[in-house]
């Protein structure tokens, strides 16, 4: 199978509008996860609100701790936002050409996002793990990615799969949402925009404008969050590092277990069981408030600029299409004589062997 350039283009747009916008709001996210993070009722509490945790960071000087992990998450943003639109256009492309439709419904389209959320998941979660502890650890004193991951085995790297895989069904729902919102506002359009080639006319893509975008991008991200908000939080208390003070409790033998953090030793249920048990039903919903402005405005950003930055990389990937294949032609031209070929083999084998070697 060729290389999908559709495909391609959609992922490097996406991955694009994920990096922008992960960085914009990466103090916002690092005072969401912290206070997400924290399980304790009445004066025990650490954090109020989000203010407590700028206010913080603020006093102990560590205002620029509130960008700790912020190469990692971009990473993990860029590589997730890659692998989800490119694997949801393939998935996409390719179940209509197996059912020779037009269009997909709801349904598959709901399928599909899944299926793509699911790679997405399985390969970026050990990434996705070590930015929530880096984000959750006491300012000041995070570690770096490679110490982040090594700290602990391997099952720790994947600390909270469950609830990943649970929350596929959110950028399932989000991206159902805005690609049914957007045909809607876009159905009633004429694209007049066309490329003249011979007795052919190849349409150029209709796109939404940056105010359309990113309102059905809030929109969208909204309904998905609100659905999915209890296993979001059951999420970032799997993955979230040990603070000082519950490590020191552990280390005393006062509330061990209850106060023990260690992503490793704690499942989805007992998550769950320690969240019902200190803040009851409400506790499920604890800085949804927070979440839905943080990811809403992430997701309607990424969305918009992935918008903006379609018809460019559309462009620019259909002109490396003709180079490929231009190139291809003039190699298929080029004949080299003998006395040519047999000294570039021998350099070629001798390079290869000297890079095997080190």
């Amino acid at each position: 199978m060729g290389l999908d350039f559709e495909s391609l283009t959609e992922a490097t747009s996406g991955a694009v509008g994920g990096l922008l916008s992960t960085t914009f709001l990466y103090p916002l996210d690092t005072c969401k996860t912290k206070y997400q993070a924290e399980v304790r009722a009445g004066a025990s509490r650490k954090y109020g609100s989000l203010l407590d945790v700028l206010r913080e960071a603020i006093e102990s000087r560590q205002i620029l701790s509130l960008y700790q992990g912020l190469g990692t998450k971009n990473l993990q943003s860029v590589v997730s936002q890659f692998i989800y639109f490119y694997s949801y256009s393939f998935f996409k492309q390719w179940y209509l050409q197996r059912a020779s439709l037009k269009k997909m419904g709801t349904g598959a389209n709901l399928i599909i996002a899944a299926a793509a959320g699911t790679c997405t998941v399985v390969l970026t979660q050990p990434l996705d793990t070590a930015s929530a502890r880096m984000q959750t650890s006491t300012f000041g004193k995070s570690k770096g990615l490679r110490a982040t991951l090594t700290e602990g085995n391997w099952k720790e790297a994947f600390a909270g799969i469950g609830a990943s895989l649970v929350l596929v069904s959110n950028p399932a729902i989000q991206y159902t949402v805005f690609e049914q919102l957007k045909e809607h506002l876009l159905q009633p359009k004429v694209n007049a925009a066309v490329v003249d080639k011979g007795q052919a006319k190849i349409p150029s893509p209709i796109l939404l404008s940056a105010f359309q975008a990113f309102l059905v991008g809030a929109i969208s991200k909204t309904v998905a969050t609100i659905l999915t908000y209890p296993a979001i939080r059951t999420k970032v208390m799997l993955q979230a590092a040990e603070s000082q003070e519950d490590k020191l409790l552990r280390m005393n033998g006062g509330g061990a277990g209850e106060h023990d953090r260690s992503s490793g030793k704690k499942g989805m249920l007992q998550v769950v069981h320690e969240i019902w048990t200190k803040e009851g039903l409400l506790g499920f919903y604890k800085g949804l408030q927070a979440q839905i402005v943080k990811t809403v405005l992430s997701a309607a950003l990424m969305l918009m600029i992935k918008e903006k930055v379609a018809h460019s990389t559309w462009v620019v990937m259909l002109a490396l299409q003709r180079w490929l294949l231009t190139g291809k032609s003039k190699l298929k031209e080029v004949k080299l004589p003998p006395a040519v070929i047999a000294p570039v083999s021998v350099a070629g084998v001798a390079l290869a062997s000297r890079a095997s070697s080190r």
